[in-house]
């Protein structure tokens, strides 16, 4: 007479399993480093004339206060031309892409001649200053 042994019910312990992905999740919550975006904040000079729209490829130079330098919102980490020149030569293949040099209403003069200087020297010749509508008082 033989004996019938019962089967035993085969489960998987998902206790170390959530442990484990609980542990990756931490890890990577840890290790992760976060961009910060920061945008640059221009006080545009004010004039009054036509609004244009921006064209959708454009290369955008911008000047602050202080004279730093971003192309397309990248600092340069100098003031110098040819480093200008290289950064707007690398954002575009034509040279007929028109420059857009929004500075800043206090940004030093000497800054947005050398801005000017490198694109023309690279060969860019549309080139755009934005400026603002000046503020009116409806009093």
């Amino acid at each position: 007479m033989w004996l019938k042994k019962k089967k035993e019910d085969v489960q998987i312990n998902l206790t170390p399993l959530i442990d484990v992905v609980f542990l990756l999740l931490i890890f990577f919550m840890v290790s992760t480093s976060f961009k910060k975006e920061t945008k640059v904040s221009l006080t545009l000079p004010e004039a009054n004339g036509e609004t244009l729209d921006a064209p959708a490829q454009s290369i955008e130079v911008t000047v602050t206060k202080s004279g730093d330098i971003f192309v397309n919102g990248n600092g340069l980490v100098n003031r110098n031309i040819e480093t200008i020149k290289t950064a707007i030569k690398q954002s575009s293949t034509d040279n007929q892409t028109p420059v857009i040099i929004s500075a800043d209403a206090a940004a030093p003069y000497q800054a947005v001649i050398t801005v000017m200087d490198a694109a023309g020297q690279a060969g860019f010749n549309n080139l755009t200053l934005p400026t603002q509508k000046p503020a009116t008082d409806d009093n």
